[in-house]
């Protein structure tokens, strides 16, 4: 359920940053990925070790994907006669989806697997968004 309520905002995020160029940001799919790879597996084999079946997981993401890929056009097709106050407030309820998910999901785990290093690794993690931001002309 946290995937898809952070998958939402995100998707739309990625269709609100193809209206100015039309064109995805990479910097908003590098994000979006960074974060989704690491949290799916972890809810992976959260479900694995519940006892659901391959199938019942692979269902679940295809769901996530289909209804993301719906989010993202929406963002796209819908979002573009929006006001850039709305969009704003879109892309920063994305970002803190993104958030909410790393705080309640994957810090928790990460301190349990790697106490010494997990608060490295979030910066480090932090810092790669912001190069790829400065890099992107952001």
């Amino acid at each position: 359920m946290g995937a898809l309520l952070d998958g939402i905002p995100e998707s739309i995020a990625i269709g609100v940053s193809m209206i100015a160029g039309g064109a995805v940001s990479m910097v908003t799919v590098a994000a979006v990925f960074l974060s989704n790879v690491p949290e799916g597996l972890s809810s992976s084999a959260g479900m694995k070790n519940a006892g659901r079946s391959k199938q019942y997981v692979f269902a679940v993401w295809t769901g996530i994907a289909v209804i993301s890929a719906f989010a993202s056009l929406i963002g796209y097709a819908v979002f573009r006669h929006f006001t850039s106050g709305v969009i704003a407030g879109t892309i920063s309820v994305a970002a803190g989806a993104i958030l909410s998910m790393l705080v309640d999901t994957m810090i928790p785990e990460a301190f349990d697997s790697t106490h010494d290093f997990a608060g490295l690794i979030t910066v480090i993690g932090f810092l790669i968004a912001f190069l790829l931001t400065k890099l992107n002309g952001g």
